[in-house]
């Protein structure tokens, strides 16, 4: 029998107990850590006597196997115990992610692992484990947790390598994280650390990812509200079906029927020009339900070598898992555009790379949106799968009057001679374009000391952008 397959149902000992454990948020895992560390001391204590024979065992057996009886309950509001609670880890699980938090929180934990077996003058080579040549530390593999949960015992290690494998839901679920180098086999994988996002978890705070190559998505967010955006009713009316499904598909995938025919995540697409509030309404959509928003950059997405673009996509994708997150792709036509035909091994692996994205963004369960200047652009595979497509027009006169006089600041004031209805009707512009025309011409009167815009600042900007949206000025 392995030492921890007597018992998976765990018992709790006054010896694991924390009066502080109300109180302080991490100390069901400082709890566990002092059952790991006792652990620890148990076996390299077996080992050694085992290794001299001049030493009975002494009972190291059941010591042992006592002591994985004595695991501690979970049964505290901590952060770490309610995540216990509702993974229910098995016990290889268990002490797979104790010993990669030790490092991060009691790195002498692990100082006993490193004994040197006085018959080789080495480590013991059944724990596993990497020693670093700097510090002595170990560094605990996969082949540790196998050894630490099963005592080598050959008929439990399959078991064990079931729950930790690549598909084990402690690296899917981003809670563990491996590596390896070349040559080295799956199961000395070196367990690296936990992720960010558990470490936060575990410690009661909020895990918000920072951009980097594995998630390059930042989070977006604004000071305005639904009342600052200006849209056209049957623009409005789409969107308030989305905002109704964020609100209430908790109870959509609840319902004993519509669960069983209404897939979780809800897909749309908005279209239209530049500058007509896309990415504000994504934001707002965030905003008003309190979820967060993340734009992801498609420039660190798509890749010209065979596969790292699904593997980037995985990592946005696996790290935004049940997280209630909103993911916005802009310009979204330069990864979700339509599959050429195949002549090519390059277009057999980006046909490859829209239907591994398209069967992920099936699989969310949140709310992806698309934006796109191009409609016709996009896939039509992706397209049949929207539940909702928003079309975000340039405005009309009317409208644009209402966007100038709503982005110029109250306390500027404007030369006499402005007619802002003559300018909104002249100037076919987007709601973007009028923001950064009214930036020109704030900047302008505050390099004059004052707060008077000119016509002249107001028609300079205008050209500007007309220019830079390829438009002919006369």
């Amino acid at each position: 029998m392995g030492f921890g397959t007597k018992r998976e149902t765990e018992t709790i000992s006054s010896d694991y107990t924390n009066s502080s454990i109300k109180t302080n948020p991490l100390a069901a895992v400082e709890r566990d850590l002092l059952w790991l560390s006792e652990l620890n001391k148990l076996l390299i204590n077996k080992l050694l006597s085992q290794d001299n024979k001049n030493q009975p065992e002494d009972g190291s057996n059941k010591q042992i196997i006592k002591h994985f009886e004595r695991i501690p309950v979970s049964n505290s509001d901590c952060p770490y115990d309610l995540f216990l609670q509702e993974s229910k880890l098995q016990m290889s699980e268990r002490i797979a992610v104790l010993l990669a938090i030790s490092p991060f929180f009691s790195p002498v934990i692990l100082n006993p692992l490193a004994t040197v077996n006085p018959s080789t003058n080495s480590s013991f080579s059944q724990l596993g484990g990497i020693i670093n040549a700097n510090n002595k530390e170990f560094i605990p593999t996969i082949d540790t947790v196998r050894f630490l949960t099963t005592g080598g015992k050959i008929q439990n290690i399959h078991f064990v390598d079931r729950l930790l494998n690549g598909n084990g839901r402690l690296l899917r679920q981003n809670i563990l994280q491996t590596w390896s180098t070349n040559g080295e086999t799956m199961w000395n994988k070196q367990i690296v650390r936990p992720t960010d996002e558990f470490l936060a978890l575990i410690s009661g705070e909020k895990y918000e990812p920072s951009y980097n190559s594995n998630f390059p998505a930042s989070k977006i967010n604004t000071k305005l509200d639904w009342k600052d955006l200006i849209l056209p009713y049957d623009t409005m009316k789409e969107l308030k079906e989305v905002s109704i499904w964020l609100d209430h598909s908790k109870s959509i995938l609840s319902h004993p029927q519509l669960s069983k025919i209404i897939k979780p995540g809800f897909r749309c697409l908005f279209y239209g020009p530049p500058g007509t509030g896309k990415t504000l309404t994504a934001t707002l959509l965030g905003k008003n339900t309190g979820l967060d928003v993340y734009r992801i950059d498609l420039s660190m997405i798509v890749s010209k070598w065979v596969g790292e673009t699904e593997k980037n996509l995985k990592g946005i994708f696996d790290q935004a898992l049940n997280k209630n997150w909103i993911l916005f792709f802009d310009e979204a036509d330069s990864l979700f555009g339509k599959r050429t035909q195949t002549k090519s091994s390059n277009d057999r692996y980006a046909n490859q790379e829209v239907a591994y994205l398209l069967q992920r963004i099936e699989d969310f369960p949140g709310l992806v949106v698309l934006a796109t200047n191009m409609k016709d652009n996009i896939d039509e595979a992706f397209s049949r799968r929207f539940q909702s497509m928003v079309y975000f027009p340039n405005p009309d006169a009317e409208t644009r009057l209402v966007l100038w006089k709503q982005s110029l600041p109250q306390d500027f004031t404007l030369e006499e001679c402005i007619d802002l209805e003559e300018i909104a009707d002249e100037h076919e512009v987007s709601g973007g374009t009028i923001i950064n025309v009214v930036r020109h011409c704030v900047l302008m009167a505050l390099s004059r000391g004052g707060k008077l815009i000119h016509e002249e600042d107001l028609e300079i900007g205008i050209m500007r952008e007309l220019k830079k949206g390829g438009k002919i000025v006369g």
